[in-house]
């Protein structure tokens, strides 16, 4: 899997805007997979899809039934996902049969939905160091802040600052590899994982 397919799903912001002909854009901001993690709505599951209703009209969202086999953030179980019907309306695709790993939002009327603008990858395609900093490292930086860099120069504007400089030089390594956690000291740096053992 390329850095690009990795990082782009990877984002804070969906941006909604008309297009000339009365169609929804979805823009999204790459960001690193713990920013999506920290977020205060969103809840993370390892589910398994075991049933697709496609939406019929953009009034109408896509229903995904699942199975879900842990909770990594948040504490209710879900057996149903919501996305919106097309790829224009910022609506993922799920996939029948596969597991996941989703970091969906819970809107008020307490369901979980998921966008492009969210974060879902299949659970085999995680490596074995994204899952021990899942597990292990994403909760405990969630009071530090990743910047995203895309050109120097680059500012910190203070110690719980990291940056984030894929983008720049066309790699997944702080991605897959790392988290932005605080030190003993109170700033926040990359803490670099190695592999995990496999089997979760």
């Amino acid at each position: 899997m390329s850095w690009k397919n990795f990082v782009l799903p990877l984002v804070l912001l969906c941006l909604w805007g008309l297009q000339e002909e009365g169609a929804q854009a979805c823009t999204c901001l790459p960001v690193h997979p713990q920013q999506v993690f920290c977020q205060a709505d969103v809840v993370v599951i390892k589910a398994k899809v075991v049933g697709v209703k496609p939406g019929k009209h953009l009034e109408t969202l896509t229903k995904c039934d699942i199975e879900q086999t842990r909770n990594l953030k948040g504490s209710k179980s879900f057996g149903v996902i919501y996305t919106a019907p097309s790829s224009a309306a910022c609506g993922v695709t799920l996939t029948k049969g596969t597991e996941y790993l989703i970091m969906g939002r819970l809107w008020s009327d307490d369901r979980l939905h998921i966008s492009v603008c969210d974060f879902y990858q299949p659970w085999d395609a995680l490596s074995a160091t994204q899952k021990k900093l899942l597990y292990s490292f994403y909760k405990k930086g969630c009071d530090c802040t990743i910047k995203s860099c895309f050109s120097y120069p680059c500012c910190m504007t203070g110690q719980t600052d990291c940056l984030w400089t894929d983008h720049m030089f066309g790699t997944s390594d702080q991605t897959r590899n790392s988290a932005c956690v605080k030190s003993r000291k109170g700033w926040c740096t990359w803490h670099r994982e190695t592999a995990w053992r496999q089997g979760w």
